[in-house]
Order: structure tokens, then C-alpha cells, then sequence
């Protein structure tokens, strides 16, 4: 079974649809128990950082996330779920799960030179392999809707990156069995459903 965490952070039916155009079966569940018990769990999300951190809480799935992540069964996050995932953000000062060291940092061009949020389509450049980015190559271009970047602890948990203005960050970030992108692999055309495929076979190694 292969759940899709429901936490009130919008757009998950759009996950759902573009799961089954690859042949994922999925199921909408804020359920703690039915996540721990899952055989994969999606982690997506789009707003707020400070009301998605409460609402896990609320309903113990920030609990449930780390026991599903530990037990080492495939876990994709997905634009607010990578940001999340890490330990703290600059979004409301908040604590965040803490699944992979690091804080998030919002975008600030003083000069206002460029728009935040971050909305549109960009490149992305693969640092090293995975199995998730198989069939992924640098140069390919996702849709991003963020206004704020993980910047990890560990370098080595970067596997893409992507520049916007003088910024360049983590867009994709990988750590055991957990998966993440920055950019929305169900806005993503082709080129993200493609990537999406992929969790259907993935087993959660690194390698």
C-alpha cells in the first residue's frame, strides 16, 4: 500500500492523479497507524511551513513519519515535505522533523531583482546518482513553486541543485530511504512523471 500523508497542505489529489497515470495505487490518510503500516508513503505539500508543522503535531503523524523513515520503507517528500523534513526553518522560526540535518532559508534579493516565491519552470543539475534519477539527466527542467531553500548539513545528501538568481540550492535531497524534491514532480509534465514512475520500483536504498 502506498499512502499519501494528508495534513491539510493542499494539492493532494493532484499527486493522487498523477500517481495512477503511472499505475501507483495510493491512499489519502491522515491516519498515523495506516502510515506506519504503509509499504511506501508520499509526503507532499504546498503552503504555510509553520500550520503543516502544527498539524502533524496535532495529529501525530510528525511521530508517525519518523517511525515510517526509520523502519526504512520508501518515503518521498515533495516541495514543503523536503522542507520539513529537515530541522528548522527560517518560516516562522519554526521546528521542523529533523529527518535530515539542516534548516530552510527563504529567498531574499535585496535588490529586487528577482520574484519570491520562486514560480516556474528551471533546470535541474544532478550531482550524483540514484535510483529515483535513473532516467533523469542535468539539464531537465521541473516546475518550482517556493519561496523558501533547504540547505542541508551534510553535502552529501544534495543529489540536484538548481540556481535562481545568484541562489544556488538543494533541489533535490536524498538520505537512506528518503527521497525528496524541491519542485513538483506532479506539475512537472512528462520529465516529473516520469521521475514519479520511479517510486513504484524503488526499494529505498541509496544505491
Amino acid at each position: 500500500m502506498v499512502t499519501i500523508i494528508d495534513y491539510d497542505a493542499g494539492n493532494l489529489r493532484s499527486v493522487q492523479r498523477a500517481c495512477q497515470h503511472v499505475g501507483i495505487d495510493t491512499e489519502i490518510t491522515a491516519d498515523p497507524e495506516a502510515i506506519i503500516k504503509s509499504d511506501k508513503v508520499i509526503f507532499p505539500g504546498v503552503g504555510s511551513a509553520v500550520s503543516a508543522v502544527d498539524t502533524l503535531h496535532k495529529r501525530g503523524l510528525d511521530e508517525a513519519l519518523k517511525e515510517f523513515y526509520q523502519s526504512g520503507k520508501p518515503l518521498l517528500g515533495i516541495c514543503l515535505g523536503l522542507q520539513i523534513a529537515l530541522e528548522y526553518t527560517e518560516e516562522g522560526s519554526k521546528d521542523c522533523l529533523g529527518l535530515v540535518r539542516g534548516a530552510c532559508e527563504r529567498f531574499d534579493f535585496a535588490d529586487g531583482s528577482l520574484k519570491v516565491p520562486h514560480i516556474g519552470w528551471n533546470e535541474v543539475v544532478v550531482l550524483q546518482s540514484h535510483p529515483m534519477l535513473k532516467n533523469i539527466e542535468s539539464g531537465d527542467e521541473f516546475y518550482f513553486v517556493h519561496s523558501y531553500f533547504a540547505h542541508p548539513e551534510n553535502s552529501t545528501e544534495i543529489y540536484g541543485t538548481t540556481q535562481y538568481g545568484d541562489k544556488k540550492f538543494a533541489s533535490v535531497i536524498a538520505k537512506d530511504n528518503f527521497f525528496s524534491t524541491q519542485f513538483h514532480l506532479e506539475k512537472s509534465g512528462e520529465i516529473g512523471l516520469k521521475l514519479l514512475a520511479e517510486f513504484a520500483h524503488w526499494q529505498g536504498s541509496p544505491c
